[in-house]
């Protein structure tokens, strides 16, 4: 999940992970090697890549920012720069799948990296995808690539298309 920081408690971080869902909590000890001095000073609008580690019906979602087993944060934690697009979670499915390409007929991030185009992305399973590179004007490209092929529902030659042309005025 990519949540967003709302407000912040004692020892609580209370994180949105959609707009229609109740605040999530996110310990601020449950992230890789923090300590009552060393945890992540998060601000309102901080963005953070998290696991919903525990979720009832009649409780609050809780969120972690590293593995329970190893504590280890196995790429989670704050994501800093970069902006947030939303897509819709069939999308964020086909991002996340190990094959995109054959699976998800989703070609748009692997042409971009094939033009020269480095960026990182990650992708939360509540429809959230961060995106991050050397210029604003790349990360705009990329996240709008995403997003058109979302809403446009792209064919493997048209995302083609619409990524040379993008990275053409990189």
């Amino acid at each position: 999940m990519i949540a967003t920081i709302h407000h912040s408690s004692v020892d609580v971080y209370h994180a949105s992970i959609t707009d229609y869902t109740s605040y999530a909590s996110l310990p601020q000890l449950s992230f890789e090697g923090a300590t009552k001095k060393t945890r992540p000073q998060l601000v309102q609008g901080s963005l953070v890549y998290a696991r919903v580690s525990l979720a009832n019906k009649h409780m609050d979602p809780e969120l972690e920012c590293m593995s329970s087993s190893t504590g280890k944060s196995d790429g989670l934690g704050p994501l800093t720069g970069g902006m947030l697009f939303s897509v819709s979670l069939g999308m964020a499915r086909r991002l996340m799948m190990p094959k995109p390409t054959e699976q998800g007929k989703l070609v748009v991030l692997d042409e971009f990296g094939d033009a020269g185009v480095a960026f990182e992305i990650a992708v939360g399973r509540n429809g959230k995808v961060w995106v991050n590179s050397k210029n604003a004007k790349t990360t705009l490209a990329v996240g709008k690539a995403i997003q058109d092929t979302d809403e446009k529902g792209l064919s493997i030659d048209e995302q083609k298309k619409l990524v040379k042309k993008l990275a053409r005025g990189l």
